[in-house]
């Protein structure tokens, strides 16, 4: 079995211990967490297990390292970190180890990716043989391998849209939601993430990967943006109050153009509730959240995809199956030639060995 260790413990991290624990070829060797608060827990308990794993959590990264661990799950996030995320990474990869992880956004597509994410994990990769697959938690599998493969069914395609849709009041990470997103700001706060060319950053790569896939030239690469307030107050279950008057809900393009046509489009609607921009996509069955994607052409195909996880909470659905991508990789990437891989590179496979598996 494939030592594997889970490094940071949040809304994916939790999902990873799950998945690792699952996955019949993998043992989870260790699980590092930053908040002293909760070295010494069992990694059963920090991923919301019913029963523990006889693994403690350890804040102690050299000493796990040592162990030389076949494989890492690098959960935590690289949001506003991702130079210290690249350094993390790079010490795994010098360890030995595969490394799957959503944190660097540039190395969606490796291929185009800046050289200052991609050269320091190929020097990494030359030390030490190991390797990394990166894929999102939007998720990744929503803006590649899944258009990709129902493009296939199509006769003609005019289009490729991709939607997350997504309620934020059920989720756990309120530094992002509010600072990152701007939910509960007033309309004249800049968030980070919304501001001109960061989600072209975060996305882009993705739409840069299905071009390549589809052997399309970009001619550019655009963003579109809509901002919503609330009209009413609203209090959440895991982040507090948002008061009326400020942004209750965004919703923006990262548009890939061929032929002066938006023709590869990913779309992210969300809400900080359900009563916010009701006029915008909405999940079928109004619930917390889906993915759907739209292929124009003849004939029109709609695929949309629901996940729940942790109860009915669709936010951790999404998180469960971005990591289930990720961590469903690992034994692959072990058998694979050390080095750099994307979503075209690594097959989504059937979920061999974990039918009826607790």
């Amino acid at each position: 079995m494939i030592s594997t260790v889970v490094w940071g413990t949040g809304n994916v991290g939790r999902a990873a211990i799950r998945a690792v624990d699952a996955h019949p070829a993998l043992k989870l060797a260790a699980v590092l967490v930053h908040n002293c608060d909760k070295v010494g827990r069992d990694a059963g308990e920090l991923g919301g297990l019913q029963q523990g794993l006889g693994v403690t959590a350890t804040d102690d990264i050299d000493a796990v390292l040592a162990a030389a661990p076949g494989a890492v799950v690098y959960a935590a996030t690289g949001d506003i970190r991702p130079d210290e995320a690249l350094d993390d990474i790079g010490r795994a990869i010098r360890a030995g180890a595969v490394v799957v992880t959503p944190a660097l956004y540039p190395l969606y597509d490796q291929r185009n990716a800046p050289p200052e994410f991609r050269d320091p994990v190929l020097e990494a990769i030359a030390d030490g043989g190991g390797s990394l697959f990166v894929s999102g938690v939007d998720p990744g599998w929503g803006n590649d391998v899944l258009p990709l493969l129902i493009s296939g069914l199509g006769t003609t395609i005019d289009g490729i849209r991709c939607q997350e849709i997504f309620d934020y009041s059920t989720y756990e990470q309120e530094d992002s939601v509010r600072h990152l997103i701007g939910m509960g700001h007033g309309m004249d706060y800049e968030p980070l993430m919304l501001a001109p060319s960061v989600p072209t950053m975060v996305w882009g790569g993705q739409i840069r990967l299905m071009a390549r896939a589809l052997g399309v030239e970009l001619d550019d690469i655009r963003e579109t943006l809509e901002r919503r307030a609330l009209d009413a107050t609203v209090t959440t279950r895991t982040m507090g109050e948002f008061e009326a008057g400020t942004q209750g809900a965004v919703r923006f393009e990262v548009q890939g153009i061929v032929g002066g046509e938006p023709r590869i489009v990913i779309e992210h609607v969300t809400r900080i509730h359900g009563s916010c921009a009701p006029d915008w996509p909405t999940p079928p069955d109004g619930g917390d959240g889906a993915h759907r994607v739209i292929i124009e052409g003849r004939p029109r195909i709609e695929v949309t995809v629901e996940a729940t996880d942790e109860g009915e909470n669709r936010s951790a659905g999404g998180n469960a199956t971005a990591v289930g991508r990720l961590v469903g990789a690992i034994d692959w990437l072990v058998d694979a030639e050390p080095g750099l891989y994307d979503a075209l590179d690594v097959p989504l496979r059937p979920a061999a060995g974990r039918l009826g598996r607790k």
